[in-house]
C-alpha cells in the first residue's frame, strides 16, 4: 500500500480502526469505495489497553489522516486525539460511547470471555455476535459467516486482551472538549449494544464546544456491524464527512 505516494501528492488517507475483534472483514466495503482507505490490522498486537492500541495506530498510520474508529476502534481513536492530535485531520465515532465502565459491565464481559474457556472459542463468537447484528441482517448467512470468520481470526487471547482494555478505559471528556477539527457520528438505527441514544450523549458532550451541532447519521435497518450490514447507507454518511472541509470545524 503506497501510502508515500498519497503524501506527496497531497491525499489524506482515510485510516480505520476496528472495534472488539474486528479486523478488515468488516470493512471490505469502505476499501472497494474510498481508494485512500487503511484499516489498521493485526488487532493492536495484541494490546491490552487502549493506550497502548493508539501507540500501535500511531507508528502505522500516515503523518495525517481522516480517523474513523468503529465501536472499540473510535474510543481507540479518541486516544490517538488526545497522544497526537494534529495528525487528525478529521475525525469520525462509529457505533460506539464515551461512558464509564457500568455497573455489572465486569461480570458480562468476563462471563464471555468464561464461556470461551470452558467451552472453547467458537461457542463464545456464537454467543456474542448474533446480537451485534441488527434484525433485519442477522439471518443472512452470508454475512454471519463472514463475521464469524473474522471474529474467529482473533481467537480467545486477544477477546481477553481486549476486554481488558475496555474495562480499563480512560475518561474522554477532555479529549472530546479539545477536539478542533471536523467530527461526524454514525450508527445503526438498531445498534442494541451502542443505540443512537449513546451518539447523541456524544453529541451534546461535544456541543458545548461547537458553533454548530456535530453531525449525527443513524442508519436505517442497521445494528452495531453497520459497515457489514449496511455498507452503501455507512459509505455515503462516510463521504459526507470527508468532503467537509478541514477548515469548517468551529470551536467556540
Amino acid at each position: 500500500m503506497n501510502t508515500k505516494k498519497w503524501e506527496e501528492e497531497g491525499v489524506e488517507a482515510l485510516v480505520i480502526l476496528p472495534g472488539l475483534l474486528c479486523d478488515s472483514g468488516m470493512f471490505g466495503a469502505q476499501l472497494d469505495a474510498f481508494p485512500h482507505a487503511i484499516v489498521i490490522d493485526g488487532f493492536y498486537g495484541g494490546a491490552d489497553r487502549l493506550e497502548a492500541m493508539a501507540d500501535y495506530v500511531l507508528d502505522r498510520m500516515p503523518p495525517r489522516v481522516s480517523l474513523l474508529g468503529h465501536s472499540m476502534g473510535a474510543r481507540v481513536a479518541l486516544e490517538v486525539c488526545r497522544m497526537a492530535p494534529r495528525r487528525v485531520a478529521r475525525l469520525a465515532l462509529a457505533d460506539t460511547g464515551i461512558h464509564p465502565v457500568r455497573e455489572g459491565e465486569a461480570a458480562k464481559r468476563h462471563a464471555l470471555r468464561d464461556i470461551g474457556r470452558t467451552h472453547g472459542f467458537e461457542t463464545l463468537v456464537d454467543a456474542w455476535l448474533p446480537p451485534m447484528i441488527g434484525p433485519a441482517r442477522r439471518d443472512d448467512k452470508d454475512l454471519y459467516a463472514a463475521l464469524r470468520a473474522m471474529c474467529l481470526r482473533a481467537g480467545q487471547s486477544v477477546f481477553e486482551a481486549q476486554i481488558e482494555a475496555l474495562l480499563h478505559r480512560p475518561g474522554v471528556e477532555d479529549v472530546l472538549a479539545a477536539l478542533s477539527c471536523p467530527v461526524a457520528l454514525v450508527v445503526g438505527e438498531d445498534d442494541a449494544w451502542s443505540p443512537p441514544s449513546q451518539h447523541q450523549e456524544i453529541a451534546e458532550t461535544i456541543a458545548p464546544h461547537w458553533a454548530d451541532p456535530c453531525p449525527l447519521s443513524v442508519i436505517p435497518r442497521a445494528g452495531h456491524m453497520a459497515p457489514a450490514e449496511a455498507p452503501d447507507a455507512f459509505n455515503e454518511a462516510v463521504r459526507r464527512w470527508l468532503t467537509t472541509s478541514v477548515g469548517a470545524a468551529n470551536p467556540v
